[in-house]
């Protein structure tokens, strides 16, 4: 009962009695090139928050009232920028995945099982989204759009041609009361041919020119993935940089129009009443929560494979500052083309937007076929739309596989490859459910409750555990190790009270003001919104299920093993042992700083005296 015992994960499976085996794991690897990194992430956060499609795309349309500017960026600093910067800390200073990382306190290993299972969910229907696109980047490659007119097989007699809307204009005003757009004909009863099901318990056929699109779209992650970081981080020099080129020339484009004006006034005229609206800033809260892509781990993962020394404080200001930059510029991008439609339509601008993925795949569709060689500026849209996409999904299977092979470094970092490639066939046949003729009506309840509030309670839990059990002035020197200074007031009020108090209210808000799923007019039923919420709940489940696991697994009395299970694992800290130490201390003292061998209460009790007595010298 005095003897302590070397832990598990450090003994090789080859050498199982006790000491070190001669063999070691397979080293995990780092960026090899000074921007993989800041690419990355930028290419992460950007193509979640701004491909159209996610959550994130919510402020180009409470960016109508040119006051949201005001709560948006009170919300980055409150929120965005101190969580931000408190998961690329612990990324970096581990160099441990989303589940390893919780040796900062083994209690707690739930919220990286809840954080996995809600990026696995993300992941399946995320890719789906990204097969929609290469199936319009394919149609985009003809002289003549195909969602260009109306008299196609798929169209109805409801169909009408924006070329009569206009001429109609030009003599006498046509009703375009109860009509459907050509490419919102194409998009529903074409691509999804979405009237072969009768609601999400009929999902019908396969659509296999879909299926196809998507498996190719899994092929080109894994493809990208393949060798872990030091191949996507090669990639995302392109898929990071090159949509902020598009961008730019539809900007142009678009600004050049006539009736642009029209879009870019209605984007910025300011209406400071909704100042006084809770919507409004809640709705700034989940736009920063979203776009920056923080809980989802993949900001902790990229951070994970730097140097120690990476200055990531520098980095935080420059991706969260830079994405926030990048919402407002595609708003000018996007607004001046949906003035032009409104002058075209002669309809109001609210009238032409429509959030969601009818903006993707119908509103702006519609509007290249108004332009001149609309199938060139078309194919760049979706593109861009592509290389968007690809970054966020790089990151989100990057963040699954260094989760689990972290775990099982032994076993599974040398099939590394192998392993990315099981997992991407799995996801895609869970997600052949997606490509069938009802398969938005699954894509939307993933997308509802998938990253919702069990999302949050995964901040909300991670913020709480490293201020109040691992211990602010533990963590801030642990930054002060990495970067040579602790963080500031600013970042330390965040973390231990503005940040966690905003979302917990986030939180609160959006279950009392909770509404069913739906989409268009079709109404979810009892079972699916059950379900849905079944999903939510079960990435908070994973919580109470890791404590119960790391409480077993401790000795004493009940109220001993949850104090042992909360503190620091043995090998938690830097995993070079010359940067575990802050002066020439020997390696154990510095482990018994961080919590060290506390499988005894007597040397908890100790090792808390002692850093106790440090705190109080410095």
């Amino acid at each position: 009962l005095t003897q302590p015992v070397t832990p598990e994960l450090l003994v090789s499976p080859i050498s199982q009695d006790g000491d070190l085996g001669s063999e070691c794991p397979e080293d995990r690897g780092n960026w090899t090139g000074r921007l993989d990194f800041l690419l990355s992430c930028i290419g992460y956060c950007v193509g979640l928050g701004k491909c159209l499609l996610h959550l994130g795309f919510r402020v180009f349309f409470l960016l109508l009232a040119g006051a949201f500017l005001v709560p948006y960026f009170i919300m980055l600093a409150i929120c965005g920028i101190p969580i931000f910067f408190m998961e690329l800390s612990l990324g970096q200073f581990s160099s441990l995945g989303p589940l390893a990382v919780w040796k900062i306190s083994p209690l707690f290993k739930g919220v990286g099982m809840g954080t996995i299972l809600i990026v696995s969910l993300v992941a399946i229907y995320y890719n789906m989204i990204i097969a929609y696109v290469l199936f319009y980047l394919f149609a985009s490659l003809t002289s003549d759009l195909p969602w260009q007119h109306c008299g196609n097989w798929w169209n109805t007699d409801l169909c009408l041609d924006h070329h009569v809307i206009k001429a109609g204009n030009a003599t006498f005003p046509v009703n375009v009361t109860n009509t459907v757009s050509p490419s919102e004909e194409y998009w529903s009863r074409y691509v999804l041919h979405i009237q072969g099901s009768s609601g999400i318990g009929n999902p019908g056929r396969i659509r296999w020119n879909l299926c196809l699109c998507l498996l190719l779209s899994w092929t080109i992650v894994y493809l990208c993935i393949l060798k872990g970081v030091k191949s996507s981080g090669k990639v995302v020099y392109f898929t990071a940089t090159f949509p902020y080129l598009i961008l730019v020339m539809l900007l142009i484009r678009g600004v050049t129009l006539e009736g642009a004006w029209k879009g870019i006034r209605f984007y910025l005229t300011p209406q400071f009443d909704h100042l006084l609206s809770s919507k409004v800033w809640i709705e700034a809260a989940l736009q920063i929560f979203y776009s920056l892509g923080v809980g989802f781990g993949g900001l902790l993962t990229f951070a994970s494979y730097n140097t120690f020394h990476q200055n990531i404080y520098r980095d935080t200001f420059i991706v969260t500052l830079g994405n926030a930059i990048t919402s407002i510029l595609a708003g000018f991008a996007i607004f001046s083309v949906l003035g032009y439609m409104s002058q075209e339509l002669g309809v109001p601008v609210n009238q032409v937007a429509k959030a969601g993925p009818g903006l993707a795949f119908v509103v702006y569709p519609q509007a290249m076929t108004m332009l001149p060689l609309s199938p060139f500026w078309s194919f760049l849209f979706f593109f861009m739309l592509l290389t968007l996409g690809l970054d966020s999904q790089f990151a989100f299977m990057e963040t699954i596989v260094t989760a689990v092979t972290d775990e099982f470094p032994y076993y599974l970092r040398p099939k590394k490859a192998s392993f990315s490639a099981a997992i991407c066939v799995a996801l895609f046949l869970m997600g052949l459910i997606l490509t069938t003729e009802g398969g938005m009506y699954w894509l939307v309840l993933l997308d509802d409750y998938s990253a919702g509030f069990g999302l949050m309670v995964v901040v909300i839990t991670t913020c709480l555990v490293v201020t109040r059990v691992y211990g602010m002035k533990r963590f801030c020197r642990d930054i002060h190790m990495m970067l040579g200074f602790k963080p500031g007031p600013y970042f330390q009020a965040c973390w231990m009270v503005l940040s966690p108090a905003t979302m917990m209210a986030l939180l609160v808000y959006n279950i009392v003001k909770y509404q069913p799923s739906e989409y268009g007019s079709y109404r979810f039923p009892a079972w699916a919104e059950i379900l849905g919420i079944l999903m939510g709940v079960l990435s908070c489940l994973m919580i109470p299920v890791g404590m119960v696991v790391a409480v077993v697994r401790e000795e004493g009395t009940l109220w001993e093993r949850v104090q042992q299970a909360s503190r620091p694992a043995m090998d938690w800290g830097p995993s070079l042992e010359e940067n575990r130490t802050q002066s020439p201390k020997p390696l154990m003292v510095h482990m018994r700083r961080y919590g060290g061998i506390t499988s005894y209460e007597n040397t908890a009790i100790e090792v808390d005296r002692e850093m106790e007595e440090e705190e109080e010298e410095e």
